[in-house]
């Protein structure tokens, strides 16, 4: 059998999330949860450099928060380590659409301390969390390329601004994550395109500080990739809910998983898969 992911119970309250979320979004997944009896996928942690021995979501902040709102006291979880081979962050960008494209680029020209500057070589423009120019990119649904600039310098304030820019449309309108850097190539599948926003390159030591500091992301742009990744455990949702102390919990688990291998109900695939039921 391949390592195995490292799995875990860690309390709820050891977990801090890295940006922000909608937690109207956990109610839905709390209602198949209890209809299921299991906990499907295990969120994905890893420890904050702080001393605090706290864990910093890296990706099922929705789960979290579903927990936390049953009063879980426990999570199950997969903890990776910071500098472990198969992590990898990556940013998402912010496909727009369906809100007025002029005014999506006047509220952008309106968040104190930011200024919108066309840029033209938009094939080498990148948005830099160090550069004043630019914090972000933003294209318009015609194609042209604006750089959001701000002379502050203090990457808490930067991340506030970032903030500021996804809350000019994110009630507003509609978008969705993308790894497309070209508007152009958006216009056929959101016919009411208003502009894609193009986020800077975060590191995994800059979200452990904010995280640790509570200075949250905005929702959607970071892209973790974790390798392996424990999918589809289907842990009993009793077994979350037990009034157990920690280490027994953690003494089920293993159990469990130990019979699962044992009855040759554990599969590692190498190779990237597509899943067609989630």
């Amino acid at each position: 059998m391949h390592d195995l992911p490292k799995l875990a119970f860690l309390p709820v309250d050891r977990l801090v999330m890295h940006e922000r979320h909608d937690e109207q979004r956990a109610m839905p997944l709390i209602l198949r949860m209890r209809a299921s009896g299991v906990f499907r996928n295990p969120p994905v942690v890893t420890p904050l450099q702080d001393g605090s021995d706290r864990y910093m979501v890296m990706d099922g902040a929705n789960r979290i928060t579903a927990l936390r709102m049953m009063q879980f006291r426990d999570a199950l979880v997969q903890i990776v380590q910071p500098s472990d081979p198969g992590l990898a962050l990556q940013t998402w960008n912010h496909v727009v659409w369906e809100m007025n494209a002029a005014r999506f680029l006047d509220g952008i020209r309106s968040i104190p301390g930011v200024k919108l500057t066309r840029t033209k070589d938009a094939d080498q423009a990148r948005p830099s969390l160090d550069e004043e120019c630019s914090l972000a990119l933003v294209q318009s649904c015609r194609g042209r390329v604006y750089a959001v600039c701000s002379e502050v310098g203090n990457l808490q304030l930067r991340v506030d601004l970032l903030n500021a820019l996804v809350d000019c449309y994110k009630d507003r309108a509609r978008f969705d994550r993308t790894s497309v850097r070209e508007a152009r190539l958006l216009r056929d599948i959101y016919p009411a395109l208003c502009g894609l926003v193009i986020f800077p390159q975060f590191s995994i030591s800059d979200l452990l500080d904010l995280a640790g500091r509570n200075y949250l992301l905005p929702a959607g742009i970071t892209r973790f990739t974790i390798a392996p990744r424990a999918l589809h455990l289907n842990y009993p949702l009793a077994e979350l809910a037990a009034d157990k102390s920690i280490e027994e919990k953690n003494q089920a688990l293993y159990k469990w998983i130990n019979e699962r291998i044992a009855q040759k109900s554990v599969r590692y695939y190498a190779e990237p898969t597509y899943l067609f039921d989630e």
